[in-house]
C-alpha cells in the first residue's frame, strides 16, 4: 500500500469515507489524475502538474480538497474557502452528504483544463 492511500484508510471515521468518496470522484472524472504522497497528505498529479490536494484537520473537523492554481478557477468560487491562505483556495467538508459531485466535478475538470497555468495569476502590465 502507498502512503496516500495509508493516508486515507488511517483516517477515523467520517473522514475516511469522506477521502475515499473524493479520490473515486477525482480518479472517475480525470482519469489520468494520479494520487501522490507529497507533504505528508495525498496529492493529485497530472503528470508532473499538480492537480489538487486531499487534507483533514481533525482539529476543526474537515476535509479540504485544495486546488493550486485556484487563481485561475472561476467555477463555484462561493463554495470555496480561502482562510488564511493568499493563493490556494479550497472546497471544504464536513460531511459525507455535504460532497455535490457535480460541483467537484465541474472544479475538478476546470482545474485540468487549466494546468497549463501557472500558481500565481499574473496581471497585465500592458
Amino acid at each position: 500500500m502507498n502512503p496516500a492511500e495509508y493516508y486515507i484508510l488511517n483516517q477515523p471515521e467520517p473522514y475516511r469515507s469522506i477521502l475515499l468518496h473524493i479520490k473515486a470522484v477525482v480518479e472517475h472524472s480525470i482519469p489520468a489524475a494520479s494520487m501522490k504522497y507529497k507533504w505528508r497528505i495525498p496529492c493529485f498529479y497530472i503528470g508532473k502538474t499538480p492537480l489538487c490536494y486531499l487534507n483533514v484537520s481533525l482539529k476543526k473537523g474537515f476535509v479540504d480538497v485544495g486546488f493550486w492554481n485556484s487563481a485561475h478557477l472561476k467555477k463555484h468560487l462561493d463554495k470555496m474557502v480561502s482562510e488564511k491562505r493568499k493563493v490556494v483556495k479550497s472546497l471544504r467538508y464536513n460531511t459525507l452528504e455535504e460532497i455535490d459531485e457535480t460541483i467537484l466535478k465541474e472544479v475538478l475538470l476546470e482545474a485540468e483544463s487549466l494546468k497549463s497555468k501557472g500558481f500565481y495569476k499574473r496581471e497585465d502590465l500592458t
